[in-house]
């Protein structure tokens, strides 16, 4: 019941925005993160129902800054594990060195350990390294986990974590020792679509897709990065950037691979260091800086050589 009334005091409001060059303990600086009302939603039912939250959308549209930003509102610790297509289910909950315990198990029957170091081979936590989230069911405070890219690796993968997600606990094989989740972890887990996830995991996720901001949204996560950025030179850079998605988006239809919010981002870090006047004449000229914006031969051959005359920048 204490669990079930700590859960209910978890409310997401999106509303609480770092400080200005805040980071944190690794010295990583924290972004603002501006959800809209229905991500705001999705997060809190995923809160209360316990369920994990997937998150589908286009690549950098902010999919995996959305577990850092609830961790940080609500003041609760973060793990993040990053999916590569290696990636085993029992990773992210554990690695158990069988090399040590073997080698130790040789070195103490030949007389060459110490008598501490002999009383450490038969404790199951000294050759167990925890996983994010193995670590998490260790803590006793809930605490925010991201699975990040879970479509990297074997279709079997998400399977795999059935029971960790569904029931909360797993088994160490090597030891038989149970782990039971001190405090149900808030779990957020992107896709990029590379691949279609099992429908048994499906069942035990929400979802929420996140759609690509609007204008006006793209204009406060500027002003949110780049405080007292000009007004004029803000609206430019956007709506070139708007101009060149629209392009894309009919050479390539809804599908294809466009420019990202994270890539305007970089494309606005770079620009905003010269003149105002200077860049709002040059991007009526040519695609400025198209290696930021632009990652494959084809869109940069295609796109970054649509310039007009002129242009120095």
């Amino acid at each position: 019941m204490a669990e079930i009334l700590n859960r209910e005091g978890l409310k997401y409001t999106g509303k609480v925005q770092p400080q200005l060059g805040e980071v944190d303990e690794n010295g990583q600086i924290f972004y603002p993160y501006l959800p809209d009302d229905d991500l705001i939603e999705a997060v809190n039912l995923a809160i209360q129902l316990e369920r994990p939250l997937l998150i589908k959308g286009e690549p950098g549209c902010g999919k995996t800054k959305l577990a850092r930003a609830v961790a940080y509102e609500l003041g609760l610790p973060y793990e993040t594990w990053n999916i590569k297509s290696t990636s085993r289910a029992k990773d992210g909950l554990y690695t158990y060195d069988a090399v040590g315990r073997l080698r130790d198990a040789q070195l103490a029957a030949a007389g060459r350990l110490s008598e501490d170091k002999i009383q450490e081979i038969d404790k199951s936590e000294t050759y167990i390294k925890w996983g994010p989230l193995g670590r998490a069911f260790l803590k006793e405070q809930t605490t925010v986990v991201l699975i990040d890219e879970i479509d990297k690796a074997d279709i079997d993968f998400p399977n795999d974590l059935l029971l960790e997600l569904d029931e909360q606990r797993f088994a160490i094989e090597e030891t038989g020792d149970k782990i039971q989740a001190k405090a149900t972890p808030i779990v957020f887990i992107t896709s990029n679509d590379e691949k279609d996830l099992p429908d048994a995991f499906l069942r035990r996720c929400l979802f929420h897709y996140l759609e690509f901001p609007k204008r006006q949204q793209l204009i406060e996560i500027i002003n949110a990065h780049f405080v007292a950025s000009p007004e004029a030179l803000v609206n430019a850079i956007i709506d070139r950037f708007l101009q060149l998605r629209e392009e894309m988006r009919k050479d390539k239809g809804e599908a294809g691979k466009k420019v990202s919010t994270s890539e305007l981002m970089d494309w606005f870090r770079i620009l905003r260091h010269y003149p105002e006047d200077k860049v709002l004449d040059e991007l009526g000229k040519k695609l400025l800086y198209p290696g930021v914006l632009l990652k494959s031969w084809d869109d940069y051959n295609r796109y970054a050589k649509q310039r007009r005359a002129g242009g120095e920048l």
